[in-house]
């Protein structure tokens, strides 16, 4: 295998954010992070204390998320919800910029909202992950293409202190022509983008549409160092089973090798 099966589980924050749910749901997740050796859980807010507990004695991070998932509440709500999140026992914030802001030009406004969140959270013994939702930022904005847009929002994030910047939340749902919603979340493109943007410093997050093992080795080939995902355990178990197939395949080539050579 290209990859150790420790190295990719500890690429995945394990979602558990729907919002319907349950508290059995949760804890089951949490539990199942746990059982495959993941980085983290990325969790409602409202389960951080429950999480701490479920998790203790395990290396499994608690997560969860600020402003979420649309990034438009006020700085001072994002930087208190960091506040209660970090004093339950959260050592990683997700948090969501404000898009408007940003596609309104007010980069300033931008800056100084990540920066508020980045301080709270590193004086709390936390980190950041900034989430752009490049779905909603195709068409670009503030007078620049959608990439220079997500170059600009890179340095932007990097400047108020960010550990790392992501591509989305998974719920950055668009209208289609169609009149449906749906959306991509992370692409290769975005991915290789944003890993280029940012100092070594900063790291990069995938998150939406990464649902099997080849995307999630995609995802690391990129260079990100963590991917959200939901489908956790399909993408380990097809781990487990392809260095299954390799390891016997391996063995049954040594043997056949022996043979040729006229061992008995």
């Amino acid at each position: 295998m290209k990859y150790t099966y420790e190295q990719l589980a500890k690429m995945i924050d394990h979602s558990l954010l729907h919002p319907t749910m349950t508290d059995q749901e949760l804890e089951d997740g949490c539990k199942l992070a746990v059982r495959y050796g993941v980085a983290s859980v990325c969790i409602k807010p409202c389960a951080v204390r429950r999480a701490v507990e479920l998790l203790q004695g395990s290396d499994v991070l608690v997560g969860t998320v600020v402003g979420f998932p649309h990034g438009n509440a006020s700085t001072e709500s994002k930087r208190y919800e960091t506040e209660l999140a970090c004093r339950d026992g959260a050592v990683e914030i997700d948090m969501v910029i404000n898009v408007g802001k940003a596609l309104s030009g007010d980069w300033d406004y931008v800056q100084r909202d990540v920066k508020a969140v980045c301080d709270e959270a590193h004086q709390r013994g936390a980190k950041v992950k900034v989430i752009f939702e490049n779905d909603y930022l195709a068409q670009g904005g503030a007078g620049l293409s959608s990439d220079d847009f997500k170059r600009r929002l890179c340095e932007t994030c990097e400047r108020a202190g960010a550990d790392w910047v992501k591509t989305s939340t998974g719920y950055g749902f668009v209208k289609q022509p169609d009149g449906s919603y749906n959306y991509r979340g992370a692409t290769e493109h975005d991915l290789a983008l944003m890993r280029a943007s940012c100092s070594p410093r900063v790291q990069v997050k995938a998150a939406g549409g990464v649902r099997d093992l080849d995307g999630l080795i995609m995802v690391r080939d990129l260079g990100a160092t963590r991917c959200g995902a939901t489908a956790t355990a399909a993408m380990l178990d097809e781990y487990r089973r392809r260095e299954s197939a390799e390891q016997a395949a391996q063995q049954v080539a040594a043997s056949n090798s022996t043979i040729g050579t006229g061992g008995y």
